[in-house]
């Protein structure tokens, strides 16, 4: 991924999600939702980037072109899930249908006191996850985030949802900081949610099939799997239409305990096997897709000079670099409104670590007698 997308001009920000979350306070999602096919075609007719991309994506999980129709569709359904945060973040759940998948498996761990690592993606809703919070008292979910990056999403975090606030850990603090709040969090229990499907410029990195061609995915968020020996699930938050969503969790892993000799080539196969299964999820809702920049290569789809991502939906690299450095909360801490390529701090969860500490420094600190404990 480049680092030229930080200079597309920003569609919205700060106020946009301001005032939609205004609008639909007072006017109600109905009205609010109205609002979208305007901002739809916005994006659609000014915004040349978003568009290719998403015709180049489009193609490739289609198998054809698409139809121009398609790709406003595509755009329509990222601006939507945008929308119901304001709605899920506020707990207002009955105005939605959410089906659950995969649900009683993850309870169960968190009934056994285990703590988990919840790995999720920039397709679908990430905020759909936070309902458990909501409607599981004992789930408790944390989000990495990086506060001082993302202070948009954060002020919407304390007036919409104090609590959801106060769980956030701050990935804006030193990779050995970062690794031990996770732990100690873990350590109690609690779910820690991260988004891993995206690198930034710098992160360590392998290419494995994905859609007909390889991508590079980081392999920080593995490492730092690796590191503290807990369950992973992944979570797949897809946006059905209307007011349904699927909530959809899958046991990915009981627990690493990867000899450090092995960790390359185990990871390697770690990240291979989650993006088989974000390809499976991808097909099924093709338009749930939201990184809005050439995927395969790090670039826009076909414009050099406005390379960029449209759906920075809240992404998690954890530990990365060479030696598995920690990166805390990427991007330049955009605003988090309608527009597509400003989400990563929307998502409440941008990409949670940069460089900052090695992660053989972060494995020192978190001591053997201190290793994740079922909390009882």
């Amino acid at each position: 991924m480049s680092e030229s997308w930080k200079q597309r001009p920003e569609g919205g920000g700060y106020v946009a999600l301001w005032l939609i979350r205004s609008i639909a306070r007072h006017g109600g999602r109905a009205v609010a939702r109205v609002c979208l096919y305007p901002i739809t075609l916005y994006f659609l007719i000014v915004r040349g980037p978003e568009r290719r991309a998403s015709r180049a994506y489009l193609t490739r999980v289609l198998d054809r072109a698409p139809a121009l129709w398609e790709v406003a569709r595509h755009i329509h359904t990222f601006a939507a899930t945008i929308l119901d945060r304001v709605f899920l973040l506020s707990g207002q759940l009955s105005r939605f249908e959410i089906a659950t998948v995969g649900l009683p498996s993850l309870a169960a761990r968190v009934d056994r006191g285990e703590g988990v690592l919840i790995f999720g993606s920039h397709h679908g809703s990430f905020d759909a996850l936070r309902v458990l919070s909501l409607t599981r008292p004992a789930l408790r979910v944390r989000i990495v985030l990086d506060v001082a990056h993302n202070q948009a999403i954060t002020r919407l975090l304390d007036a919409l949802n104090p609590q959801l606030a106060r769980d956030v850990i701050d990935a804006g603090q030193d990779g050995v900081s970062i690794v031990l709040a996770i732990q100690e969090a873990l350590a109690r229990g609690e779910l820690v949610a991260l988004l891993v499907d995206r690198a930034e410029p710098g992160d360590a990195t392998v290419r494995v099939p994905f859609l007909g061609t390889d991508a590079a995915f980081p392999t920080g968020p593995w490492s730092l799997a690796a590191t503290l020996k807990v369950p992973i699930m992944l979570a797949f938050g897809l946006y059905r239409g209307g007011n349904r969503y699927e909530l959809v969790f899958e046991e990915f892993s009981k627990g690493l305990d990867i000899p450090r000799r092995q960790r390359g080539e185990r990871i390697a196969a770690l990240v291979r096997d989650y993006a088989a299964r974000l390809q499976h999820h991808v097909r099924r809702a093709p338009y749930n897709w939201f990184n809005f920049y050439d995927f395969w290569h790090g670039d826009d789809a076909t414009n050099e000079t406005s390379r960029a991502h449209l759906g920075d939906a809240a992404g998690a690299d954890a530990a990365a670099g060479q030696h598995g450095d920690l990166r805390r909360a990427g991007g330049p801490g955009r605003g988090c409104g309608m527009d597509p390529g400003e989400d990563r701090a929307a998502r409440a969860g941008a990409d949670p670590f940069r460089r900052s500490a090695g992660l053989e420094a972060a494995e020192g600190a978190v001591a053997p007698h201190r290793r994740i404990p079922p909390a009882r």
